[in-house]
């Protein structure tokens, strides 16, 4: 491969040239792939009894722009019908990302540098050094760098924070917590609003530094923060947005307290557990709490201590519509970003730094929802919730109309 492309005159200077061969070998095997399939045969093996007369009839020159590594002259496979019409390199085409982003998606996919390059070598039967693959990857560190600098919207109507935990090789491998926050904003668009990387454990007081980050580049409001639960969230978001009201996931309290319990009880449980996530106000959640203790705390007082410790977090909901109970009662929202999240870390096992694993994240970050389907299907959700925000909230809502 290397020889033919030095005959037909390719720089092979430098990483980019090898990369030049390696794009050019690639879009020429799967030209040829596609002729294959619109011929329905193999090159010098048609059928004699076929009904199509139509066979190859040799190639023609194209020079195909790639923002990777330039100019890349490539054979298109012709036919003798001309009813040819390639999807990889279309007709007229000239201007390539191709490969650069079948990189960039199995990385977001969760493959090592090796992994990638093994893969090429089976599907294309060329190889990519590890090291050009690195390279492809880390044209994204500006952009993420970027993305996460950006401006943002001066009021959400709700965020929603988690943490999920990557092993990052740091002299040994440790866990550490990469922090996310998502933001629905006031026409029910979903914004992945930034990812920073922390030390240690999950901790009230780097949420401090996060939600802090959030106001310096413009949120001055949310309407509530939606969390798991951790100890110290309310303190820390009063200092930061003294008006918003901070509300514990209760999807979390239910599979917490199901863990403290014996399973032969859990159908009894899940029955005399709905009076209080479903009562129309916090009084009557205090008493079906209390006809829960006098039934159960006997035998799982802890589940109970589970409840009474959360109640000041778990209530507010409990004040407004069921339209805005609906969308801010979990965190289900974020609980979705980190499955596509801990999906791509359990593929990589550990990372070798802690930009590596910042740029994988954000790499499916930037990968989610390609057809736009699932944001049109976010939004329509959020409408009916929004209509409520805007009348329970129209002394904060920042638009010009009142409601």
């Amino acid at each position: 491969m290397v020889a033919q492309a030095r005959e037909r005159g390719l720089d092979l200077t430098g990483p980019d040239g090898l990369l030049k061969v390696f794009t050019k070998n690639v879009l020429e095997t799967s030209l040829n792939e596609e002729m294959t399939e619109h011929l329905g045969h193999e090159k010098n093996q048609a059928d004699a009894e076929r009904e199509s007369a139509n066979i190859r009839n040799g190639t023609r020159q194209k020079t195909i722009l790639s923002d990777a590594v330039g100019e890349v002259p490539i054979e298109v496979p012709r036919d003798r019908d001309a009813t040819f019409d390639p999807v990889i390199v279309k007709k007229r085409q000239r201007r390539l990302g191709n490969v650069d982003e079948v990189v960039l998606s199995l990385y977001a996919k969760g493959l090592t540098t090796g992994e990638i390059s093994a893969h090429f070598a089976d599907i294309y039967g060329a190889s990519m050094s590890k090291e050009t693959i690195s390279r492809i990857t880390d044209k994204v560190i500006e952009e993420m760098e970027e993305w996460q600098n950006r401006p943002l919207d001066a009021v959400y109507a709700a965020v929603f924070i988690d943490a999920v935990h990557v092993k990052v090789r740091d002299g040994q491998v440790a866990n550490r917590p990469v922090y996310a926050a998502i933001g629905v904003t006031l026409d029910g668009r979903r914004d992945v609003l930034g990812l920073w990387m922390g030390t240690g454990g999950e901790g009230a007081k780097y949420w401090m530094s996060v939600l802090l980050d959030l106001k310096n580049r413009g949120v001055r409001d949310t309407f509530f923060l939606v969390c798991d639960g951790l100890k110290g969230i309310p303190e820390v978001v009063a200092n930061v947005w003294p008006q918003a009201i901070v509300q514990t996931c209760v999807i979390h309290l239910l599979r917490n307290s199901f863990r403290l319990v014996s399973r032969k009880h859990s159908d009894a449980l899940k029955k005399d557990l709905k009076p209080i996530y479903t009562a129309p106000n916090a009084d009557a959640a205090k008493n079906a709490l209390d006809e829960l203790e006098d039934k159960w705390g006997a035998r799982y007082g802890a589940m109970i201590r589970l409840w009474r410790n959360a109640w000041d977090e778990f209530i507010p909901f409990l004040d407004y519509d069921v339209e805005i109970r609906t969308v801010i009662c979990s965190t289900n929202a974020i609980e979705s970003l980190n499955a596509r999240y801990r999906r791509a870390v359990r593929a990589r096992g550990h990372f070798p730094s802690e930009q590596a694993a910042l740029k994988c994240l954000y790499l499916v970050t930037r990968s989610l929802d390609p057809t736009g389907t699932g944001r049109t299907r976010w939004t329509m959700r959020w409408k009916p919730a929004l209509n409520a925000f805007a009348i329970t909230f129209s002394d904060r809502w920042p638009a010009a109309e009142t409601y």
